[in-house]
């Protein structure tokens, strides 16, 4: 029995193959753009299960030769990253708690301070002051910036000062005193009221935060289920991963096998170039929570260990990261060393996180993901000016990867180890 020959291949004359071709991969990625559009809430669920998964992949590669069950090997990798990750959180939540306290319990002392020192500092800035004042609705004479407003004990203001008779000008002819033409009166200068700054600052963000108690009640519950989540689903697919290559693999013949065709090997591209951005990432947070460590160790502050765990989990954090690991940083500089100290954790953290964006960022991003350090930091600023915490997150990859994959033919385009 003969086999029936095979149907050719039917192909459109030129040039509507080529139209054709752009007009599918049009619709292929406008849908992949569309799928993803609806998916945007949960855009923090699949990156997090994203570098769990990374995460649990690569050390269960890094066991095979020592342990030859791969279901072994995954059980045993997803123990230890559940178990750091729940260790660290029950370790530093009642310290936070407990520094948390002592904040609260001393909170109206702190403030004022803080006000004092910041309204002595400027004080220093006429200009500055006055339009702070003026903004305030406060009217300001430009002259009461000098009168120190707690003038030290023993000490009088400027205007009460009385001269010395002997510097009084004589009359040559009586050698008396000149009578003056017309008595003067003049008022003590008022030193200007306090501007109380961060007291209104701590108002502000306090009154900000009653006005929604719901909705911050589900922003929290929200970022925790994702978490869970993601690490319950990364667990899952790296115990599955062969089946689920297989299976995906299997979509090439089936009648959606064009879409496979033009998004699996971009998206398999991508999803290397995001797991070389996140190693960048890991030396970099090594690289900062080192400088951090070295800098509390320096102040004199005590719980360095934990504070270096923080500012290490946060350093994947764009932005919102910062605020959180330099939080309890300046809450116990100022319960160590008053206002001064807190001051100088500032300046401490801002002088590390400058040389982070400016230093780090470029050269260990531009070695990792080979991209001039300049371009880097061009990017790291465009994509945060433009899309936030995103933009920040995954900015290097796709640039990275639009310029050395996407734009390139297949034969040229560098491989992802």
């Amino acid at each position: 029995m003969t086999s029936a020959p095979e149907q050719p291949e039917k192909t459109l004359p030129p040039p509507w193959d080529r139209i054709f071709s752009l007009a599918s991969k049009t619709f292929v990625w406008g849908l992949l753009l569309a799928i993803l559009w609806l998916l945007r809430p949960f855009l923090l669920l699949i990156f997090l299960t994203f570098v769990f998964a990374y995460i649990q992949a690569h050390g269960v590669d890094g066991l095979a030769h020592r342990i030859k069950n791969r279901v072994a090997r995954v059980v045993i990798v997803g123990l230890v990253v559940l178990g750091t990750l729940f260790a660290t959180g029950f370790t530093l939540t009642p310290l936070v708690h407990e520094e948390t306290n002592k904040f609260l319990k001393n909170k109206d002392k702190y403030v004022d301070d803080a006000d004092a020192e910041l309204d002595k500092f400027l004080r220093q800035y006429p200009s500055i002051y006055t339009g702070l004042a003026k903004h305030k609705g406060q009217g300001i004479d430009p002259s009461a910036l000098a009168v120190d407003p707690n003038p030290k004990e023993g000490q009088k203001p400027p205007d009460e000062t009385p001269t010395d008779p002997k510097e009084t000008p004589k009359d040559g002819k009586t050698g008396q005193d000149p009578k003056p033409d017309k008595p003067e009166t003049t008022e003590p200068v008022k030193p200007p009221e306090p501007l109380h700054l961060v007291r209104e600052l701590l108002a502000s963000a306090t009154k900000q935060l009653t006005e929604n108690p719901l909705e911050i009640v589900q922003s929290g519950l929200g970022y925790a289920s994702s978490f869970l989540l993601s690490l319950l689903f990364s667990f899952l697919i790296v115990l599955d991963l062969p089946k689920l290559k297989n299976g995906i693999r299997g979509l090439s013949k089936t009648k959606i096998g064009f879409f496979y065709d033009e998004v699996a090997d971009n998206i398999a591209g991508f999803g290397a170039v995001l797991g070389r951005a996140l190693e960048a990432q890991l030396f970099i947070a090594l690289v900062n929570t080192i400088l951090t460590s070295i800098g509390v160790w320096m102040m004199g502050l005590d719980n360095v260990l934990v504070l270096a765990t923080i500012v290490f989990f946060c350093s994947f954090i764009p932005v919102v990261g910062t605020f959180i690991s330099s939080t309890p940083i300046c809450l116990l500089a100022l319960q160590a060393g008053g206002v001064s100290s807190m001051v100088l954790a500032v300046v401490l953290i801002c002088v590390i996180h400058a040389i982070e964006t400016y230093i780090l960022n470029p050269q260990i991003y531009g070695h990792h993901m080979h991209m001039n350090p300049v371009l880097v930091l061009i990017v790291l600023t465009i994509g945060g000016k433009l899309f936030g915490v995103w933009g920040l997150l995954l900015g290097i990859p796709v640039v990275n990867y639009v310029f050395r994959h996407a734009i390139r033919h297949p034969a040229e385009r560098p491989a992802e180890t």
